[in-house]
């Protein structure tokens, strides 16, 4: 199957997570931390250039700007990327609250149908849904919230040997990771204890030890216990 060409909103749902990076993104510096365009042609599993026309066509609409020609998302680019991730949130709990589909499956259906629903549309949907506070996955509906929670997680890959953490938020740029999170049980809310760190990261969960390799240790959020 040919790979589909992603909208502008799916590359500003990119950015966005790159502006604001958490675990495998690397440290938060400030709001205007620039998105590397490679990483974004990585995540989204498209070719460099492919990537580099629509930055090109970003900048032009004045959604981001250049920066020793790394992109940045203007203000007016932030506040459509914060719009955009809210109503993706809000639809993958649509999905599964109402339409009962898994969690991992809710993530590929709500880019698929998401230029479908109206900003109106979308916040019925939230008001119907009781005002959810957090999608499937454990991101924050609210962005500003998102923001500062940044702040206190960090991927498991990261975590010291011998603390305990709770899982928060399960990375969601890798479709077939996502499956597995939820395949293992690898979901928000799960507590373990770090045993090593060396090419995996070795974990106890409840009585059992196991060993989650790096692209997942990568993937998982977690807030170490003080």
């Amino acid at each position: 199957m040919a790979p589909r060409n992603h909208t502008v909103d799916e590359y500003l749902e990119a950015l966005y997570f790159l502006a604001f990076p958490v675990g495998e993104y690397g440290p938060v510096v400030g709001d205007d931390l620039p998105a590397p365009a490679a990483r974004l042609a990585e995540m989204l599993h498209v070719s460099a250039p492919t990537a580099s026309e629509m930055l090109k066509r970003l900048e032009a609409e004045g959604l981001i700007s250049r920066i020793e020609r790394r992109p940045l998302l203007t203000a007016k680019g932030r506040a459509r990327a914060e719009t955009v991730v809210r109503h993706h949130r809000i639809i993958e709990r649509f999905l599964t609250d109402f339409m009962g589909y898994t969690p991992a499956e809710s993530h590929e259906h709500a880019d698929a149908i998401g230029e479908a629903f109206t900003h109106d549309m979308v916040e019925r949907l939230a008001d119907k849904l009781g005002g959810p506070e957090r999608c499937p996955h454990g991101w924050p509906v609210d962005t500003a919230f998102e923001q500062a929670e940044n702040r206190e997680l960090m991927a498991l890959r990261g975590a010291p040997v011998g603390s305990r953490a709770a899982i928060v938020r399960l990375a969601e740029h890798d479709g077939d990771l996502l499956h597995r999170f939820y395949d293992e049980g690898l979901v928000p809310g799960v507590e373990l204890q770090v045993l090593a760190q060396d090419d995996a990261v070795t974990v106890r969960v409840g009585a059992d030890e196991r060993r989650i390799d790096d692209d997942a240790a990568r993937g998982l959020f977690v807030r170490v216990a003080a």
